[in-house]
C-alpha cells in the first residue's frame, strides 16, 4: 500500500532538516525575473533554483575581490545641465528677494 501523502511530507520534512536545508524566498520585479528566464534559456537550466545556486556557487568560487563587481549597488549619477541650473539660480534669486520684502 503507498505512503500516505502526510507520511510522505513528513519524511521529507526530516530529511530537509538533516540536511540543514532552508527554503529562500525571492521576490523580484518582471526585469529581474526576464533576466533571470534569459540566463536560464541560454544555458539550458528548467529550475529556478538550480539557476540561482549555481549563480551563487559560482561567485563565491569568485572570491571576496571577483565578485565585488557583480554585487556592487549601481549608482546614479545626477548632472545639472547649464540650462537647468541657470533657471535654479534664477529661482533661487527671486524666492530670496521675496523673503527680504517680506520681512
Amino acid at each position: 500500500m503507498a505512503a500516505a501523502q502526510k507520511e510522505r511530507s513528513a519524511k521529507t520534512a526530516a530529511r530537509r532538516k538533516t540536511r540543514g536545508e532552508e527554503e529562500l524566498r525571492l521576490h523580484t520585479m518582471a526585469g529581474t525575473r526576464q533576466a533571470l528566464a534569459d540566463l536560464m534559456a541560454w544555458h539550458g537550466i528548467e529550475e529556478q533554483g538550480e539557476a540561482m545556486t549555481l549563480m551563487i556557487h559560482h561567485l563565491h568560487g569568485l572570491g571576496p575581490a571577483g565578485s565585488a563587481q557583480f554585487l556592487a549597488t549601481p549608482r546614479h549619477t545626477i548632472t545639472i545641465s547649464e540650462n537647468v541650473s541657470a533657471k535654479l539660480q534664477l529661482a533661487y534669486n527671486r524666492e530670496s528677494i521675496r523673503i527680504c520684502h517680506d520681512e
